[in-house]
């Protein structure tokens, strides 16, 4: 088994996760990072980088080292779709891997247009639209001898505490047995990937399931804090489980049995 080097601290833990589950499944493969490459189309350079946590390895490269480990893409799969959030870039938006001899070679696939950019440049042409039609139509309004309107001025402020609150939404839990599962009202996902960070009706539903089975997530919120974490692991090792603190549709099962 390799003897991998520490990661940084700093590291999200949600990242840090996939590399760890990458670095189980390409010691379980035998291959050195060289033969990896050549098998997957990704470089040696690209492997190095995305098993340190200093890069984001695409979809493709992810389903290729979990077969090439033997192991079912799925896991691997829902632990990018969370690290991909945390990176700052959707989970789809992925570079197709070069031909092995490429990747033998040390360069790295050629990188897909980011969304970021496709949404920078649809704003700019509707700003640009915008801009045009308001001068057109000042122009119409001087002509006519109208002076424009002035502008509404903004209306700015603190915002206060109680108006936070009032914003926040407020979940219950009323626990009830459907056709052999728990559900307690906010969600009836069973997939829905949720790590710490999170927030919303699943987040609140897996807290009263928590709650349902002895644990402690601590207040029903809506939001994946460290409490709900530490709680999913309990619940995780109680159910034989591997502990990430990720919920996903195995952690789902147990919850809802």
């Amino acid at each position: 088994m390799s003897r991998w080097k520490g990661l940084p601290e700093e590291l999200d833990p949600r990242l840090r996760h996939l590399v760890v589950g990458l670095r189980r499944v390409k010691d379980r493969s035998g291959l050195s990072l060289r033969r990896l490459a050549a098998k997957t189309g990704y470089s040696t350079s690209s492997w190095e980088r995305y098993l340190s946590g200093r890069s984001l390895p695409p979809r493709e490269a992810v389903e290729a080292i979990a077969r090439l480990g033997g192991d079912d893409p799925a896991r691997l799969l829902a632990l990018h779709e969370v690290a991909a959030e945390v990176w700052g870039r959707a989970p789809d938006v992925t570079p197709a891997p070069r031909p092995p001899a490429a990747a033998e070679a040390g360069a790295d696939p050629p990188r897909a247009p980011g969304r970021a950019l496709r949404v920078t440049l649809v704003a700019g042409s509707v700003a640009l639209v915008l801009a045009v039609a308001a001068a057109v139509l000042l122009a119409v309004r001087l002509t006519d001898g109208e002076e424009p309107a002035a502008a509404p001025r903004a209306v700015s402020g603190p915002v206060t505490e109680s108006a936070r609150e009032s914003r926040r939404p407020v979940y219950t839990c009323r626990s009830e047995r459907i056709d052999g599962r728990w559900y307690a009202g906010n969600s009836r996902t069973v997939k829905a990937i949720l790590a710490k960070g999170h927030a919303g009706p699943e987040v609140a539903e897996a807290q009263c399931l928590l709650r349902e089975a002895g644990l402690a997530p601590g207040a029903v919120d809506g939001i994946f804090g460290p409490h709900t974490e530490r709680a999913v692991r309990d619940l995780q090792q109680r159910a034989g489980l591997v502990v990430d603190g990720i919920i996903g549709p195995h952690t789902w099962k147990a919850l809802r049995e």
